[in-house]
């Protein structure tokens, strides 16, 4: 078996960039079936001698960014094997044997894949972490899908799918990969081997986190926009082609039943906020309505000072309910259930995290009319009960630190949201944004699924399925970023949040080589809990896309549709 290799050549200039290159394109060409080695670079040619030394394996595709529509297609026809292994770019070499990327090949064939990837293991400094990655499902239609460090493309599946759904379009500027793999994955099965096949020996020193909250900021920035704008085309053409996509047609909300003793609820799920809580439900108590308001802080019975902090608190204003569930083992997802389904509960809530605030005194009053866009009194609206034009409204929020200094990207505003494509291309994003206010009659009729990490994700998929969503584009919320942020620490399976970092710090008190000791298997622990949760939002994308596809298969719809 003859496969070809794409190497990313480094950006960067410096000489220890360019050796580790050198090394990484010399061990390639050591392997008996590689045939080729195409290095994929930018705008300059690159200068090594160890390309003049292997020059009969090596050709050189030109690509203005990772990676262009243009460049994915000359890195294609590039490949005159059946198969193309390409080292995907970043902070890191890779090492394998060729038994192992034989079996790449072996798998694909034997399986008929159109894209192979597997799991590996992490070198970081002595030790190395095995790294174990998400099986790809229907719905891992985000163009961040962890695929490790490398993939092995068919090339005949590839040319299958382009010929099928049309060539990738040489203009993109960054989403041609991800064209190309939508379009295979329409028409042939994407395979994770559950082995390590190969190491990946990281460069920069960093230490993997538990959460993206810091990665998904700078992926949403304001200068990102051109990016989304073109990964949304691509996704909303695949969605086209699996029967998966929905016109901006929407079902009008229920009228409410029974009563709601006020217009809004301020949801506060919380444990162990002694920092924060305070002035979470001062910025919420600070809200100024012409309607009746109350504060629900489902307190997930908190082991420090917060429920102290709260029971002062409720005990000064009578529209602060602090409520502790007889369960203790529900997630954020099944503590919103207790505040929404109880009777205190208003028709509109709203969430605020416990360790974020709402950005000045006119946000309630600014969600609530949202809901209402063309009546000249929408709060009147909202106190008479009337059935709003949405289910929920989203605002946006500014990233700001522990002291409430904004830090980048600063202003996430979700424009990429619209009203005839917002619900497509919700099925690559993570979330909606913040801060989110829901109908309650409407979402009592789902729920929020028991869990700490995706919960909000599910029910707005859900609700934006049938329900038209509203925005509001200016900044109503400060999203704090700090240690112990709820968005930076996702869950591990056996400790709450932040907790696991103070149990490790507490034992190392002692032992200075402590941590370092457990480091490995703290990695490993982040790991699986890291692509716990992405096989949990890509299981959501994959039951919202099978509905989806269900609901345009429905006579009604089939009809509908044929009739433009």
């Amino acid at each position: 078996m003859l496969l070809t290799v794409a190497l990313p050549y480094p950006p960067s200039v410096e000489e220890m960039a360019q050796a580790r290159f050198s090394l990484q394109l010399n061990a390639f060409a050591k392997l008996p079936g590689v045939s080729r080695i195409l290095v994929l670079h930018g705008a300059s040619s690159p200068q090594l001698e160890a390309l003049r030394e292997i020059s009969d394996k090596v050709r050189l595709v030109q690509m203005s960014s990772w990676f262009s529509g243009r460049g994915t297609v000359q890195m294609l026809d590039s490949c005159e094997t059946k198969f193309l292994a390409l080292v995907l770019p970043g902070q890191f070499s890779v090492e394998i044997e060729w038994e192992n990327l034989e079996r790449f090949g072996d798998v694909a064939e034997d399986t008929g894949a159109g894209i192979v990837y597997s799991d590996l293991r992490d070198g970081r400094a002595n030790d190395l972490i095995e790294y174990p990655l998400a099986d790809y499902q229907l719905g891992s239609v985000s163009e961040t899908f962890d695929f490790g460090a490398m993939v092995v493309v068919s090339k005949r599946a590839a040319e299958s799918a382009l010929k099928k759904y049309g060539q990738v379009e040489p203009s993109l500027s960054w989403a041609g990969f991800y064209d190309l793999r939508l379009k295979i994955a329409a028409g042939f099965p994407v395979v994770r081997i559950p082995e390590p096949l190969y190491t990946r020996r990281t460069f920069a020193q960093t230490t993997p986190q538990t959460s993206t909250a810091g990665d998904v900021d700078k992926y949403l920035g304001p200068k990102n926009r051109e990016y989304h704008l073109e990964m949304e085309q691509v996704l909303t053409a695949h969605l086209r082609r699996i029967g998966a996509f929905l016109e901006p047609r929407f079902s009008t909300p229920p009228a409410p039943e029974g009563e709601f003793p006020v217009t809004a609820s301020v949801i506060i799920p919380v444990r162990n906020r002694e920092k924060t809580i305070a002035g979470a439900v001062h910025s919420a108590l600070k809200q100024v309505a012409p309607f009746d308001y109350n504060i629900i802080v489902i307190d997930d019975h908190s082991t420090d000072g917060t429920q102290e902090i709260l029971r002062r608190l409720a005990g000064q204003h009578r529209n602060l309910i602090h409520k502790i569930p007889r369960r203790t083992n529900l997630g954020v997802g099944g503590l919103w259930n207790e505040a929404i389904y109880s009777p205190e509960c208003g028709l509109y809530a709203v969430q605020l995290d416990s360790d974020d605030l709402y950005d000045g005194t006119q946000v309630l009053q600014r969600l609530v009319a949202e809901f209402y866009p063309s009546s000249p009194d929408p709060c009147a609206e909202a106190r008479a009960l009337a059935v709003p034009r949405y289910a929920m409204v989203v605002g946006s929020y500014t990233t700001v630190n522990f002291n409430l200094e904004e830090v980048p990207p600063g202003l996430v505003d979700h424009k990429e949201w619209t009203r005839e494509n917002g619900r497509n291309n919700a099925l690559r994003m993570t979330g909606l944004g913040a801060p989110r206010a829901f109908y309650v009659p409407v979402l009592r009729r789902f729920g929020l699924p028991d869990i700490s990490n995706g919960e909000d994700y599910a029910v707005s998929l859900r609700i934006s399925r049938e329900y038209e969503v509203g925005r509001c584009l200016e900044s109503l919320y400060l999203a704090r970023r700090w240690d112990e942020n709820s968005d930076r620490t996702l869950p591990l399976a056996t400790v709450k949040g932040a907790e696991f970092k103070k149990i490790v710090s507490m034992l190392s008190v002692n032992r200075p080589d402590f941590l370092q000791q457990i480091w490995p298997v703290v990695l490993t622990l982040i790991s699986a809990t890291k692509n716990r949760y992405e096989t949990y939002t890509d299981w959501l994308r994959t039951g919202e896309i099978r509905a989806r596809q269900n609901l345009r298969s429905a006579p009604a719809a089939r009809e509908e549709i044929a009739n433009g």
